[in-house]
C-alpha cells in the first residue's frame, strides 16, 4: 500500500484503470508521485445494515440461506441436486436445490424432441409382475405406551396380542416403511381412575407370564375340581336350532328374564364357605380373566380384598369383566368416532353383552313342562316370583400347590341331551356388526367352513379364550357358539341367528394356542403375588 503524503496541497483523483497502473508501476522520471485516496464510508446512523439499494449490476442475484454452524463443504457445486449424498454437507435451513441453476428459456424454446417413439415396457405374466409386498412384520397392538396390565397397578405390554402377519391394509391402518411394520397405536383410558396416593407395589411383564407352566422340569399337576354345592336351575338346549343355515336365519329374541353378575364379597353361598372351606375365593369370571390376561388389550382391573390368612378377588359394579369386547384383539379394532355411533368400542360391548344374554335364553326349551335340571338349591340372587335366567351356579374348589385351596362360584347356561347322556354346556355369541370394517361376511361364509371362526379367534382372541376357561372351571363339556349379525348394518337392535357350532372344550384349547398348564401357572403367580401382601384392600389393574 502507498504512503498517504498530507505535504500535497491539491491532489488528482485517478480512475480505477489509471490507479492500477500507478500503482504498479511508478513514474520515478518525472518525480510524480501518486496518492491513495481513502473511499467514502456510508454509515448507518439509524440502526445496522446498508443506507441505500445496491448498484443494480447486483440485484437480482439468489441468496441461500445460511447458518453459522455449517459446513463449508463445497465452494462450488456442479451437480446441485440435493440428493443423499450431499447429506454431509446439508445446512440446518435444507439443501439449496436448484436455486443457482442456470436457466435460458431461449434453449428451452429452440429444443426439439428427436425420439418421438414410445418405450415399451417388456410384457410379464401375472404372476411375474413385481409386486411390492412388505415384509412380515409382527407389530405389538397397546394402548397407551407405558401403562398396561400388571402388579396391583403395573405397566407391561402383552404377549400374545400382535398383529397378525399380512399385507398392507387398504384402509391404511397399518402400514409399513422399508420391511419394518409399523404399528397403529391407539391411546386407552385405564378401566378406573388411578389417584395420585396410589402406590405402585409391582409390576408384572406380560412375556414372563406366557412362559410360566412351561419351564422344563416343571410336574406340577393340574388341579382337579371338586364339587361343593349346586344352586339354580337350567333348561336344556333346542336341537332345532342345529339345523339354522342362511336360508333359514331366524331373529334373535329379546328375553325379560334376569341375568346376575354377582361378585365374590356379594355371594351368600361363597360367605358361608369361607368359614368352612377354601384360602382363595372367586367367580368363574375373574379368573378366567387372570388365566388369559396375556391376550388382553383393553383395560380391566380386579380388586383384592387380604383378609386375615383369606384372599378375596372381586369386581367393581359394571365393570369391564362383566362385558364382552368386540375384535378387541384385531389388526384394526374399533375406535371412537362421532360419526360412527353405532360402532365405537362402547357401544359394541353393549351391543355384545345384549346378544349373548339374549341368544343364551332362546336356544332353550322353554315352557310350563319343560324338562329342567336342578342343581339342589334355589338361585341365591333371585327375589320370590322373579322371572330368572337359565343358569346353574357349581361352587367348586381346587388343591393348589403349597395348600392353598380355591374355592370360586362358576355357571353352566343349559344341559344337552345326546340319547341318554347328558352333559352341561356353555352358550355364547359371535356377532357381526359391519361387514366392511370386519372384512369378512357371515352371510357368505358361515356355510362354507371355519372361517369364520378363524377370523373370530384372530379378532376376539381374548373374549374366546375367556369363554374357554370359564367352561374348563365350570366343567361344561362343550361350548355353543352362535353366529349372529344385524338385520341391517345401521340397526344395532334387530339381529339374526345365521348358525349355531358346538366345540368340545378340552379340544378346542389347543386350536385356541391356549395351555392349561401354563392358565394355572398364572393363576398361582397372582395368588402367591397377593398372599404376599399385608392385610388391606388393593387394586390389580
Amino acid at each position: 500500500m502507498d504512503t498517504i503524503s498530507t505535504s500535497e496541497t491539491s491532489t488528482t483523483t485517478p480512475t480505477s484503470g489509471e490507479s492500477s497502473n500507478n500503482n504498479n508501476n511508478k513514474n520515478e522520471s518525472n518525480g510524480a508521485v501518486h496518492h491513495f485516496q481513502i473511499p467514502y464510508i456510508f454509515e448507518n446512523e439509524n440502526g445496522w445494515g446498508p443506507v441505500g439499494l445496491p448498484d443494480p449490476k447486483f440485484q437480482e442475484i439468489p441468496y441461500a440461506p445460511f447458518s453459522k454452524g455449517d459446513k463449508l463443504g463445497r465452494a462450488a457445486d456442479w451437480y446441485a441436486t440435493g440428493k443423499v449424498f450431499q447429506r454431509g454437507y446439508k445446512t440446518e435451513y435444507g439443501l439449496t436445490g436448484n436455486m443457482f441453476a442456470f436457466r435460458s428459456e431461449e434453449d428451452d424454446e429452440s429444443f426439439q424432441v428427436v425420439e418421438t417413439k414410445e418405450t415399451k415396457k417388456p410384457f410379464r405374466k401375472p404372476w411375474q409382475q413385481r409386486t411390492p409386498y412388505p415384509q412380515r412384520g409382527r407389530g405389538i397392538i397397546r394402548g397407551v405406551s407405558g401403562s398396561g396390565r400388571g402388579g396391583f397397578r403395573g405397566s407391561s405390554q402383552p404377549f400374545g396380542q400382535q398383529s397378525g402377519r399380512g399385507r398392507q391394509s387398504a384402509q391404511g391402518g397399518r402400514g409399513f416403511n422399508r420391511g419394518q411394520f409399523i404399528p397403529k397405536t391407539r391411546a386407552r383410558d385405564s378401566s378406573v381412575d388411578v389417584r395420585p396416593d396410589w402406590e405402585v407395589l409391582e409390576q408384572i411383564d406380560f412375556s414372563m407370564l406366557a412362559k410360566l407352566g412351561n419351564e422344563k422340569g416343571d410336574k406340577t399337576p393340574i388341579p382337579e375340581a371338586v364339587d361343593l354345592v349346586g344352586c339354580g336351575a337350567v333348561e336344556y338346549y333346542n336341537t332345532t336350532y342345529d339345523k339354522l343355515s342362511t336360508k333359514g336365519e331366524r331373529p334373535l329374541e329379546v328375553t325379560k328374564r334376569t341375568v346376575f353378575k354377582v361378585t365374590t364379597t356379594d355371594d351368600p353361598v361363597i360367605r358361608r364357605l369361607a368359614s368352612t372351606e377354601g384360602v382363595v375365593f372367586a367367580t368363574d369370571a375373574i379368573l378366567a380373566a387372570l388365566m388369559t390376561c396375556t391376550r388382553s388389550s383393553y383395560s380391566w382391573d380386579i380388586v383384592v380384598h387380604r383378609v386375615g390368612s383369606k384372599l378375596f378377588l372381586d369386581k367393581r359394579d359394571n365393570s369391564p369383566i362383566d362385558f364382552l369386547s368386540v375384535n378387541e384383539t384385531a389388526s384394526e379394532p374399533p375406535i371412537d368416532d362421532k360419526n360412527d355411533p353405532l360402532n365405537t368400542p362402547h357401544a359394541l360391548s353393549t351391543e355384545a353383552t345384549f346378544i349373548n344374554q339374549n341368544y343364551s335364553q332362546q336356544v332353550l326349551i322353554k315352557g310350563r313342562d319343560a324338562k329342567k335340571y336342578d342343581f339342589g338349591e334355589a338361585n341365591p340372587f333371585a327375589s320370590p316370583g322373579e322371572e330368572v335366567a337359565s343358569v346353574g351356579y357349581r361352587y367348586r374348589k381346587w388343591e393348589l400347590s403349597g395348600g392353598i385351596t380355591l374355592v370360586a362360584r362358576t355357571e353352566v347356561d343349559a344341559v344337552l341331551q345326546e340319547g341318554d347322556k347328558e352333559s352341561f354346556i356353555a352358550i355364547h355369541a359371535l356377532n357381526e356388526y359391519d361387514p366392511k370394517l370386519q372384512g369378512i361376511d357371515y352371510r357368505k361364509k358361515i356355510d362354507s367352513g371355519g372361517a369364520v371362526l378363524a377370523t373370530e379367534v384372530k379378532n376376539n382372541g381374548n373374549k374366546i379364550a375367556r369363554w374357554t376357561a370359564q367352561a374348563l372351571l365350570s366343567g361344561a363339556e362343550s361350548i355353543n357358539i352362535g353366529f349372529i349379525c344385524r338385520t341391517n348394518p345401521k340397526d344395532s337392535f334387530s339381529h339374526q341367528i345365521l348358525r349355531t357350532r358346538f366345540y368340545n372344550t378340552k379340544l378346542f384349547l389347543p386350536q385356541i394356542g391356549l395351555n392349561v398348564k401354563n392358565m394355572w401357572a398364572i393363576l398361582k403367580y397372582f395368588i402367591n403375588l397377593c398372599m404376599q401382601q399385608p392385610q388391606g384392600k388393593y387394586v390389580l389393574l
